[in-house]
């Protein structure tokens, strides 16, 4: 059975995947930034539908994506750990009030602004991340270089990124096909083996996986300069589309998701929406 990739392109029959590259960009960066400058939880709460929206228009499953999801979580959870034990504070100083529901220990107290805070922090979370999965999934690499090209970055580093995307899955699966051989040889990978012997026996993976993806590098590095790429200042892409109707209307939305969040959240002067007052 073929291993299980992660951060690859799933090509769908689907409005989202109909959109073109440099619509997706630009939409994923007004969506995340009216994500990131508001911390009115009204405004994450409908972000965060929109978001889960987005991801339903795709039609790409959670199973698929599952991965990211839990990485997502994992981290999300240290974060929140984190900013607790180095600022039990936070929420206090940033919303002006002091509501204490329970007194830990030290310096520790639970406060309900502090708990508010970690929900605000959370749903930003939660309205970032489909949007930056839905975005890699539903976005071919070498339309993504087209889309990065398109918006001023020069085609070198766009192509660079294309060419990292388009070989994680490749990476992946030599990394599946090295694990199996090693296994074949007596070199113990599942999860009945203790985790730390689990550990040791990868290292017998490492090399071979990074000796293979040198030879892989070194095979198109070759392959582009024999065909002169770099020369020119400028170049023109197979996969670009032209906008249509669809383009238009979703950067629209995303203009009108970022005007909206600016407002309700600058409405009153204050960036933090205080419900304790």
């Amino acid at each position: 059975m073929a291993a299980k990739t992660v951060l690859n392109y799933l090509p769908r029959k689907s409005i989202v995947h109909d959109l073109t590259g440099t619509t997706k960009l630009t939409f994923f960066l007004l969506f995340t930034f009216a994500g990131m400058v508001t911390y009115d939880t009204r405004v994450l709460v409908a972000l965060m539908a929109c978001s889960f929206l987005f991801f339903k228009l795709s039609h790409i499953k959670l199973k698929e994506v599952r991965f990211m999801m839990v990485f997502m979580l994992v981290f999300l959870l240290l974060n929140n750990i984190f900013i607790f034990i180095f600022d039990p504070q936070q929420g206090t100083k940033l919303y002006g009030t002091h509501h204490v529901l329970c007194h830990l220990f030290w310096r520790y107290e639970v406060t309900a602004e502090q708990l508010f805070y970690h929900l605000n922090i959370s749903l930003k979370y939660f309205v970032a991340l489909p949007v930056a999965i839905l975005f890699i999934s539903a976005t071919n690499p070498s339309e993504f270089a087209a889309s990065l090209n398109k918006i001023g970055v020069s085609y070198r580093i766009g192509y660079a990124v294309s060419i990292a995307l388009r070989y994680i899955p490749d990476i992946q699966r030599d990394y599946h096909n090295i694990s199996q051989a090693q296994q074949a040889r007596g070199v113990e990978l599942g999860k009945s083996e203790k985790l730390w012997n689990r550990l040791k026996n990868s290292v017998n993976i490492l090399l071979p996986l990074i000796l293979s993806s040198l030879a892989r590098i070194d095979t198109i590095s070759n392959a582009m300069e024999l065909r002169g790429f770099g020369k020119n200042k400028k170049r023109t892409w197979y996969v670009e589309r032209p906008f249509t109707a669809k383009d238009w209307c979703a950067l629209a939305l995303g203009v009108a998701l970022l005007v909206f969040s600016l407002v309700v959240t600058f409405w009153d002067g204050q960036r933090f929406w205080n419900p304790f007052i």
